[in-house]
């Protein structure tokens, strides 16, 4: 079932109100808690809703560089070279990509120092054959969904 207008409702105020109690999105929503609960368990099963872990700073925890560091890999190594950054704690998210390389990593520094250390692991692991890294110097757009539940909120209504 697709996504309709009262789940992005309802998904508006996870990402606004994260904090707030079943009952009380009910209220908030004006529908039964059971209709509310019924939706939740839906768009967590159909994995609209991933999680609900709170958003951490990586600078606060000590780690204010931000780096996305490019992978190139030996072709047939992909899936172990992936599977070995699991293993590196300053990956916060790596993924599969098109273009220059073949993989791309957002990592965690606590300093410039520390982000060399992190490269040079990974430059060692079997499988890499290069890295390329960009260091992000300011945040301009943070990461957000609420514009896209917005949009796609839009488009339901039709």
């Amino acid at each position: 079932m697709p996504v309709d207008e009262l789940d992005t409702r309802i998904l508006r105020l996870l990402l606004e109100q994260p904090r707030t109690s079943v009952r009380e999105y009910a209220r908030v929503l004006g529908i039964a808690r059971g209709t509310l609960q019924a939706r939740l368990d839906r768009l967590e099963r159909d994995g609209v809703i991933t999680g609900t872990a709170p958003a951490l700073s990586p600078a606060a925890l000590g780690h204010p560089v931000l780096a996305f560091v490019h992978i190139e890999v030996t072709q047939g190594h992909l899936d172990d070279v992936g599977g070995a950054l699991a293993a590196v704690p300053e990956i916060i998210e790596a993924f599969s990509i098109t273009g220059g390389g073949d993989l791309i990593t957002r990592v965690a520094a606590r300093d410039n120092a520390h982000l060399e250390d992190v490269i040079q692991a990974l430059i060692s692991l079997p499988g890499v054959v290069r890295t390329r890294t960009e260091v992000a110097l300011r945040e301009r757009v943070p990461h957000r969904l609420l514009p896209l539940v917005e949009s796609i909120g839009r488009a339901a209504r039709g």
